[in-house]
């Protein structure tokens, strides 16, 4: 189908900066539990997890969306170019496990659906669907993850080689549209992504995760647990994400600097950006709470100003 540029009814695409850490064997859940920030013990065929693995002094190697792809075999989606450097440090500890990762996804279509109607649409491919976010619905070959609350963004993982025909039917009854379309919508709802050039950079409370459901702060231990459960109990973040647009013709690159006010240390840094439907760039940045008062602007004191938008949640700790 030709490309779309509508947000409204049913649309998809099919996101190639995006790919599969694949995890398979007995105990994959039980290595991930000792790694991971989420609690793997509350995943299913029926509940995808967020999370992601830090470093020990709790800065983000990776972060990933956990999904049950079949007996014993699991799926880390996340960014595609973070995935032979998530895998090696992965690596280190898995070979005490009876798991291994295999990072050739080849077999994998990842193919993000969204719109108004887009759960009326996939139904006539997949008889049934989630209920909830980061609800899931595995089958022979295929998952399906809800990732908003109204049910209408759901990202879908479809091995070729075995439903070959549920991705023709996706592709055939869904609108195509721009990969950028999908980013944006992920950055509207304040989810931030770790991309190479912020790997080893945020802590989750930077990127928010302590409220969008990455981190739980009930499981045992995992890698950069004391740092980050030490600044849950007793400290703040100095520097949390917020949504931001800027008016250029170029999409500034993660990791940017931003300064706000005469001074010259940087206040934050670009997390993510794409272009909007309305012709600007949608970002997610990480800055302090008096930088963003002043006014924050990208790359120098003589960059463009940043407008910042209204979050989709609260910034207050749960």
């Amino acid at each position: 189908m030709p490309l779309e540029y509508s947000t409204l009814n049913a649309n998809y695409c099919a996101t190639t900066s995006e790919s599969l850490l694949l995890l398979n064997g007995p105990d994959s859940l039980k290595f991930l539990q000792g790694q991971a920030t989420c609690d793997t013990d509350k995943l299913d065929e029926y509940h995808a997890l967020p999370g992601a693995y830090c470093n020990p002094q709790g800065r983000m190697v990776c972060d990933f969306l956990l999904c049950q792809l079949g007996a014993q075999s699991f799926g880390l989606r996340m960014k595609r170019d973070i995935k032979a450097t998530s895998a090696a440090v992965f690596g280190k500890y898995i070979v005490f496990s009876k798991a291994e990762l295999n990072e050739n996804d080849e077999e994998w279509e990842t193919l993000a659906c969204w719109g108004e109607q887009v759960r009326e649409q996939l139904l006539s491919a997949i008889p049934q669907l989630p209920q909830e976010q980061y609800g899931s619905i595995c089958g022979d070959g295929f998952c399906v993850v809800q990732l908003d609350t109204a049910g209408n963004q759901y990202e879908c993982f479809i091995n070729r080689n075995e439903r070959a025909e549920l991705i023709e039917t996706i592709t055939s009854e869904l609108i195509q549209a721009e990969e950028s379309i999908w980013q944006s919508l992920q950055i509207s709802a304040g989810m931030g992504r770790i991309q190479s050039a912020n790997v080893e950079t945020f802590i989750p409370q930077m990127l928010n995760y302590d409220i969008t459901g990455h981190v739980s702060f009930t499981k045992g231990c995992y890698t950069g647990q004391e740092v980050v459960a030490r600044m849950h109990y007793r400290g703040k973040p100095k520097r949390r994400m917020y949504l931001a647009s800027v008016s250029t013709d170029f999409e500034p690159e993660a990791g940017t600097a931003l300064f706000s006010g005469e001074g010259s240390q940087s206040v934050g840094n670009v997390v993510n950006s794409a272009a909007s439907s309305t012709g600007d760039v949608s970002m997610l940045v990480v800055a302090t709470a008096a930088g963003v008062e002043q006014g924050l602007r990208l790359g120098d004191l003589d960059g463009p100003v940043l407008q910042i938008g209204s979050q989709p949640y609260s910034l207050e700790k749960p």
